[in-house]
């Protein structure tokens, strides 16, 4: 399997052509407190309007989000919300739209009302049409896409049966996708899933799944039998079914079933979860990752957008971090790669009112006196800031067979502890200037210090902070250590 980080950083060389069923999604947000005298219903006292592109569109904005380009096809009417999208596509950086306007259908539209206490949908207003495309605007539609395939490294079709997708643009698209090489990727929708004949990969979630096969789809058993079936039928190497709160199941042709299950998350909003979905499989499929590594992808993407009130979208940040143990992250979370950086978390945690507290070292080899020196020193503040001497710095105090471990390294061991919340490494003799602009609360150093021998203390003491020093634990010293085991190599 290829790593996330191998994948993630594909992404920005691999093109997307997304074809489907454009929409512009509505949210009304405000607050219910009582029902209606005309009638039993409640009153949405709004408070705030949304308005995103949604449907197949909400797909090209979380490949864009991703990182991946996208090059969008779809159609809108002559009005202004075909307008208002048109303009909006302008707005997003990564996808390049192209939109067949067609004057004798509306612009979908959709409109939820949501009261946002209890974070529920009370009402949906659609504005549709589901017929299939006139003629000339299906040949138009057509025309664009095929022109565009040949730039793209897979095709995505986003299908919520609106009538862009006809049965003659599915099969001609898949058709020369195939013929190209380029991996299909379909987000379906009705109950003939025989028009997605020959797709890499079709997307159904358990209901569709159960509808267009006529078989239960509740167990993984069932999913697994019927994803089966519908692979059969449809002749596509694969079929991935997202089944809610239960998680995925990928059916691969000759291959074991593979299930995951979903991330314990709080739901705010459903609402283009599986356009996430689609986006990640197809960004992924695009560079070239295996399926499986793709639903697991998708399936840590869901979690992230579900989490959001709205049409979400998930980034390829947002995607690594819900993926990665945090043990694995906390390098580059917690050792800040210039000032501006630190200077900025510094402020935040200010603006929270929380105390900050600092504490150094070389920690060339980390032992247990370091690790209750770091510990006790979190236990007396809100946030711990451990600034590093650097590489040249400890062979300034050490000598010059010292450290025994870079810089990099020893940051990365220091990031991994749930005591430290931020490793600065600093390249002078002593702290000074870094607790000048650390400006901590209190100050920690091991108890072989006497007060007057810590550096900085009176900086400290001088606006309002403390120095706490911390009993050692006796036989505990890196300079020890290495030299024990210089003499037993001797």
């Amino acid at each position: 399997m290829t790593s996330l980080d191998d994948i993630l950083g594909r992404l920005g060389a691999q093109s997307v052509l997304c074809v489907g069923d454009l929409m512009l999604d509505e949210f009304v947000y405000g607050e219910v407190s009582r029902i209606s005298p005309e009638a039993a219903t409640p009153v949405l006292t709004v408070r705030r309007r949304e308005t995103q592109i949604g449907g197949a569109g909400n797909v090209a904005r979380n490949l864009a989000s991703l990182g991946a380009r996208c090059v969008f096809v779809g159609v809108i009417g002559e009005d202004d919300e075909g307008r208002q999208l048109a303009a909006d596509f302008l707005a997003v950086e990564g996808v390049q739209a192209h939109l067949v306007v067609d004057a004798g259908r509306p612009t979908t539209h959709k409109m939820r009302f949501v009261s946002e206490h209890h974070s529920t949908h009370m009402l949906r207003a659609d504005w549709e049409t589901a017929a299939p495309l006139a003629p000339e605007v299906e040949e138009a539609l057509l025309s664009q896409a095929l022109d565009l395939l040949p730039r793209a490294q897979a095709l995505l079709l986003s299908d919520y049966a609106k009538g862009a997708l006809t049965p003659r643009v599915i099969r001609t698209l898949i058709a020369a996708a195939r013929s190209a090489r380029v991996p299909v990727i379909v987000d379906p929708k009705g109950a003939d899933y025989a028009i997605y004949a020959g797709a890499t990969l079709i997307t159904p979630n358990r209901k569709e799944l159960s509808e267009s096969t006529r078989l239960p789809a509740r167990s993984e058993a069932e999913v697994e039998v019927a994803a089966a079936e519908l692979a059969e039928r449809t002749g596509s190497d694969a079929v991935l079914v997202t089944r809610s709160e239960d998680g995925m199941s990928l059916h691969r042709r000759g291959r074991p079933a593979v299930h995951v299950a979903a991330y314990p998350v709080r739901v705010r909003d459903v609402s283009g979860a599986g356009d996430t979905v689609a986006a990640v499989l197809a960004a992924f499929a695009a560079a070239g990752a295996d399926l499986e590594d793709a639903m697991r992808a998708a399936n840590a993407a869901a979690a992230v957008v579900v989490g959001k009130r709205g049409t979400a979208v998930v980034s390829a940040a947002e995607l690594r971090a819900r993926m990665l143990p945090p043990a694995t992250r906390t390098a580059e979370e917690k050792v800040p790669g210039n000032a501006d950086t630190l200077d900025a978390q510094l402020a935040r945690w200010r603006a929270e009112g929380l105390r900050i507290g600092f504490t150094n070292g070389c920690f060339d080899l980390l032992h247990p006196g370091h690790v209750k020196l770091l510990s006790e020193a979190r236990a007396a503040c809100d946030r711990l800031v451990v600034g590093l001497n650097s590489d040249a710095s400890v062979r300034g105090l050490k000598g010059p067979d010292r450290p025994i471990q870079d810089q990099q390294s020893r940051a990365a061991v220091l990031a991994a502890l749930e005591a430290v919340d931020l490793v600065v490494i600093f390249d002078e003799p002593t702290p000074l200037e870094l607790i000048g602009r650390v400006r901590p609360s209190i100050l920690v150093k091991g108890g072989d210090y006497r007060p007057e021998q810590v550096v900085g203390r009176e900086l400290v003491e001088a606006a309002g902070g403390e120095l706490l020093l911390v009993d050692l634990v006796p036989g505990q010293s890196s300079t020890r250590i290495v030299e024990q085991s210089r003499r037993g190599r001797d």
